[in-house]
């Protein structure tokens, strides 16, 4: 039965799909789920226990047990592990080098796609993710994988983190999180059904108009 209530956004980094994700939840009433950030949140808890990047067991066992408290409003950024503030630690570079220990786990991804399941259960959502409309809702009215080619998905990167970073840890956060997380989920290619929108040219303001566009075909309209 498809989900009238959701639209779901894949893509790679960089391409753009948390700023779109959040603009089109703004403009639709809607609210807004960022699921990297939960697999952040789970490598923040194991970093903080020291638990070892290769380690996979314990690695599951602590995404299971985790408490993450992620805020739904599109206005609001906001993420607490075990009660502890996390929304601006999630996004350093050491807590991106790591997070792959988590999405290329197999029992980690399990838990956590069951988690956010269940906060999209009720209520309209943009859900934006990496397997969203193949694996978390791949019954959404509309499902959309936002690409564009790595050199413009680099520099939006690297705009995004202000120079925090030099280029091999740019290329490594962008490229190769890309290739390692693609072993468990295929967020290259559309999935049937999947509408696809290069970005790689496009203003943030022309890529939001295309979903909606997308939303207002499907009878999705503005709940606000």
């Amino acid at each position: 039965m498809t989900r009238t209530d959701i639209i779901a956004i894949d893509g790679p980094s960089g391409s753009g799909k948390s700023t779109t994700a959040r603009e089109v939840a703004r403009r639709l009433g809607f609210g807004y789920l960022d699921t990297g950030a939960m697999y952040r949140g789970v490598a923040v808890a194991c970093m903080r226990e020291g638990v070892d990047h290769d380690d996979a067991a314990t690695i599951a066992d602590r995404t299971r047990t985790v408490m993450l408290d992620i805020a739904t409003d599109p206005d609001e950024q906001r993420l607490l592990v075990d009660g502890v503030d996390a929304t601006a630690t999630i996004r350093e570079p050491t807590v991106s080098a790591w997070v792959s220990a988590v999405a290329t786990n197999a029992d980690s991804r399990a838990e956590l796609v069951r988690r956010q399941r269940s906060l999209v259960a009720d209520g309209r959502f943009v859900v934006e993710g990496r397997d969203i409309t193949t694996v978390v809702c791949p019954d959404a009215a509309v499902r959309v994988l936002l690409v564009a080619d790595p050199v413009r998905r680099m520099a939006r990167r690297g705009a995004e983190l202000a120079g925090a970073v030099d280029e091999a840890a740019l290329r490594d956060q962008v490229l190769r999180r890309d290739r390692d997380d693609s072993t468990l989920v295929n967020f290259t290619e559309a999935a049937p059904g999947v509408a696809v929108i290069d970005s790689s040219e496009l203003t943030i303001d022309e890529v939001v108009g295309a979903i909606l566009t997308l939303a207002a075909d499907k009878g999705l309209t503005a709940t606000v």
